[in-house]
């Protein structure tokens, strides 16, 4: 880690998204997104690895770093923690469809580092924390509009 203490740091979250057999287009647009928000000192990135599992079942794990070239992660090496074991792997893997590629990104959430460090200084202490997916939100705003929609 960098020389900031534990006290300053931001909530830690971690991503996992899978690239299912068909509908796998790469084209570097999320690589160029990720870095515009690290560039711009929203998030920092701990860890990213790459997951690949086989027909059979097996996966296969690479880290980034060990990747040739690296194109616009290249500014990001520095910083990663490292902070996936083989558990996680195996854990990541398990979820995946065999044909599949995933990323798992580590991230700190920067934005948030500030007011965390308030809450710890007054006290406070996380007790619950979760994440809405998207599709979830789609579907309860259709809902509620199609409910308007009927004058309900």
């Amino acid at each position: 880690m960098t020389d900031r203490s534990l006290d300053e740091l931001g909530p830690v979250d971690y991503l996992v998204i899978e690239f299912p057999v068909g509908s796998q287009n790469f084209t570097g647009d999320a690589a160029v997104e990720l870095v515009r928000l690290h560039d711009a000192g929203v998030i920092r990135v701990m860890d990213l690895i790459i997951l690949a599992k086989a027909e059979d079942g097996s996966v296969m794990a690479q880290e980034l770093t060990d990747l040739d070239d690296l194109g616009e992660f290249a500014r990001l090496e520095a910083e990663f923690a490292e902070t996936l074991a083989e558990a996680d792997v195996e854990h990541f893997g398990a979820a995946m469809d065999p044909g599949s590629i995933a990323a798992v990104l580590v991230y700190e959430n920067l934005w948030a580092a500030p007011f965390g460090s308030a809450l710890r200084h007054s006290g406070g202490q996380l007790i619950a924390n979760g994440r809405i997916p998207v599709q979830a939100i789609i579907a309860a705003m259709e809902a509620d509009e199609a409910l308007v929609a009927e004058g309900v």
